[in-house]
């Protein structure tokens, strides 16, 4: 039999909601619609009024070639964070489920990265890859100035992807582990009974029956590139070195804070939502229609 909650009072579930709807309401849907006027007005420095000059900021972003390098950057990083923090945390989810020895402390400690705040893991990993003292510095004791994300692009974005994935390989994980100890295991066994080696298991019995969750992953991974990684970007590299880090949020930040182009931030951000909003359809009406929940 069904029980269902009942309120004596008619005012108390709108009491409860509340908190949440004032939390929604002043931090997202407030300064999203004092983006989208900004976007639309030419907003003065230090106050003074504004001034609606309707598509020009947008016409003003994309012809900026500086945009679309940050564009094809956002990208490029994206794309290389998703795959390297899902390949590491299947792996990781693969070694775990087969309950190898010590897997319960391995297990545990795995999850804990994803605890550590963006700009805290930025400020480890600025100085685990140091030129100086870092992990890496023995390289510069082969040729001086082989190894230095402070003055080599390729260099400094290869930081921030390694960083931005060792922080989300944790939330990963956590949804494949769980993916994997739901598949049933006379399935895996019946397998092995047939003579299928660990790969072959893998290859086709697991991995297929974890589309819904490599689905799942893949729209938040790629959503949360583009939009989490300011923490990151700011404390490891600032943007640079040229502006070879200077992805599309921290430009936004950039143009917005220091340069005092509000109006052009604005249209930037309104950019971004739009684009993160259509790689999401593309993926849930090209790519969902590959899974199969069943």
């Amino acid at each position: 039999m069904e029980r269902r909650a009942v309120f004596k009072s008619r005012w108390l579930p709108y009491a409860l909601i509340a908190p949440q709807v004032l939390l929604v309401f002043t931090f997202f849907y407030w300064p999203t619609g004092a983006a989208l006027v900004w976007a639309f007005t030419l907003e003065q420095p230090w106050g003074g009024g504004s001034a609606f000059v309707g598509f020009d900021n947008f016409a003003a972003v994309f012809g900026d070639p500086l945009y679309w390098a940050s564009v094809g950057r956002s990208v490029f990083f994206a794309a290389s964070a998703t795959t390297l923090a899902m390949g590491v945390a299947l792996l990781l989810a693969l070694f775990t489920d087969r309950q190898l020895s010590g897997y319960r402390a391995y297990r545990f400690v795995t999850i804990w990265p994803y605890a550590v705040a963006a700009p805290a893991a930025g400020l480890a990993f600025r100085f685990i890859f140091a030129s100086e003292a870092g992990i890496l510095a023995f390289l510069n004791q082969i040729s001086p100035g082989l190894w230095n994300p402070s003055m080599n692009g390729n260099q400094a974005m290869l930081t921030i992807v390694v960083c931005y994935s060792w922080k989300y390989v944790s939330y990963n994980f956590i949804f494949l582990l769980a993916g994997l100890q739901a598949i049933p295991r006379a399935l895996v066994e019946a397998g092995a009974m047939d003579g299928a080696g660990v790969l072959r298991r893998m290859r086709d019995i697991q991995l297929p029956l974890l589309q819904p969750t490599f689905f799942f992953l893949l729209v938040i991974n790629l959503t949360e590139s583009f939009v989490d990684s300011f923490g990151i970007v700011d404390i490891m590299t600032g943007g640079g070195p040229a502006k070879a880090t200077n992805l599309m949020v921290y430009k936004i930040y950039f143009d917005g804070f220091k340069g005092l182009d509000y109006s052009g931030a604005a249209a930037q951000s309104i950019v971004l939502m739009v684009l993160v909003m259509a790689l999401t359809f593309v993926q849930f009406r090209f790519i969902e229609r590959r899974v199969h929940y069943r």
